[in-house]
Order: structure tokens, then C-alpha cells, then sequence
């Protein structure tokens, strides 16, 4: 199995080389990653400028750098390694949970694997201002991989890891109800304005959620579609306003 390794965090992540150490006991790796961090990016594509892909072997692993986004990542390194089975995504340092999958440049890179016509896997926990704890999770991420690399039916899974050792993986569908952005505005040192977007927690995560996974210490993995349709009302629509 050829497995490609990317993030949004940037080639110098500690969470890239963790998740590069235990997607090798599941096949060959190779690591295609941005230069710098790119977190938020969501699924944006380069498009008007050329870009670079650059060797940069990390801990014995073959890796490259892309001045570039996290799915200008996926689609340069499965271009320049045939027969790439699987694209997995992170650790991100940061939780994609809710409605912050929207703006993820971490599960963007899985989801364009998944437009390539590979499967993808993305995976984050959340951030903090201390060391990460990668040790505490790297045995869930096994088990994880372990699911979601056998089963070619699940093309698109969005994973989440809690801050302490996991109790255990729960399948979860998306929180539509876990962030609320707002703007912080705030000057510099000579006085301009500048405004930075925050977001404030919702309470009351639904049973079964992603977000509810990680507030009860689980793993969350969601199994997600590139479908965008409203199905519901696509159908009800076409009711109220019936087209010849």
C-alpha cells in the first residue's frame, strides 16, 4: 500500500513525522507537505503562480515541500509517486470538529484526495500551548488506521483525537452547532486598525456528534461525502415550485 502523508501544519510538524511513524506499519510512506503552515486554508488551489516541490528527507522518511496549500500538496505528490492508494492528513494540532471541517486545510488535502479518486483520511487534536502529547495518542491513531485502511468502502473519514489518552473510537457524525465566529477588532503599535476572527464555543454538543465524542474523552471518526445537495429540500423545493 502506497500511503502519502500531508498536513496543513507545515514539513516541520512534530504531528506529520508521528502519524508518518505509524502509517509505516501500514505501508510505504511518503511525506508531501507545505513549506510553512497553512492552517485554515480550506480546499483553496494554486492557481496563478508555478509551483515547487522540494526534497526534504525528515527521520528516515522520504518528504518533500510544496510552496503551496494543503491540497495543492496532494495533488502535486500523487503526480510525482505513481499508484498512491491513500492520503492521510495531519496530526494536526488544532480540532476539526463541527462546522470548522468548512475552513480545515487539514480534511481540504483528505477531501481532494477523495476528488483524485483516492481514499482519504484526516486526522487533528486539539491545540494547546504545551508540548503536545503525541505519545498518548499515537496508539489510537494505530487503531484508527487500522479500520480505515482495511475498509476501501470508507472513502472520506474525518478523525479527531481528544487532549488525554482516549477511552475509546465512537463513529460520530458532524456538530452543525460547533463554532460561532466573530471579529475581535484591535489596533497595532502605530495605531492602525486590524481585526482578527475568533470563534466562541457553543454549548450543548449533540449526543453522538464529533464534538460530543471528544468532550466524553473518545476518538471521533466521521465518514464524510463530497454530495453538498440538501436532499430534503431539493425535494421540496421541486414540490413548491414544480419546473417543466
Amino acid at each position: 500500500m502506497r500511503i502519502l502523508i500531508t498536513n496543513d501544519d507545515g514539513i516541520y510538524s512534530p504531528g506529520l513525522v508521528a502519524l508518518a511513524e505509524v502509517a509505516a506499519k501500514f505501508g510505504d510512506v511518503r511525506i508531501v507537505a507545505p513549506d510553512v503552515e497553512q492552517s485554515s486554508a480550506g480546499h483553496s488551489i494554486t492557481a496563478l503562480r508555478p509551483l515547487t516541490y522540494k526534497r526534504t528527507p525528515i527521520q528516515g522518511f522520504e518528504a518533500f515541500r510544496v510552496n503551496g496549500t494543503p491540497a495543492d500538496c496532494v495533488v502535486i505528490g500523487a503526480y510525482n509517486w505513481e499508484k498512491v492508494d491513500v492520503v492521510i492528513s495531519g496530526i494536526s494540532f488544532g480540532a476539526n470538529l463541527g462546522n470548522s471541517i468548512w475552513h480545515s486545510g487539514t480534511v481540504a488535502a483528505a477531501k481532494q484526495a477523495t476528488l483524485l479518486g483516492l481514499r482519504g483520511v484526516a486526522l487533528s487534536m486539539p491545540a494547546s500551548n504545551d508540548e503536545p502529547q503525541l505519545n498518548i495518542i499515537k496508539p489510537s491513531a494505530e487503531k484508527v488506521l487500522e479500520i480505515l485502511l482495511k475498509d476501501q468502502k470508507l472513502t472520506l473519514v474525518n478523525v479527531n483525537f481528544p487532549d488525554e489518552a482516549p477511552k475509546g473510537l465512537r463513529w460520530t457524525r458532524q456538530s452543525v452547532r460547533h463554532y460561532d465566529g466573530h471579529v475581535v477588532p484591535g489596533e497595532d503599535p502605530l495605531g492602525r486598525k486590524h481585526f482578527w476572527f475568533s470563534v466562541i464555543p457553543l454549548q450543548g454538543a449533540e449526543e453522538g456528534t464529533d464534538r460530543w465524542a471528544i468532550e466524553q474523552n473518545y476518538v471521533s471518526m466521521t465518514p464524510l461525502s463530497l454530495d453538498l445537495t440538501n436532499e430534503k429540500e431539493l425535494a421540496a423545493a421541486a414540490t413548491r415550485h414544480p419546473l417543466e
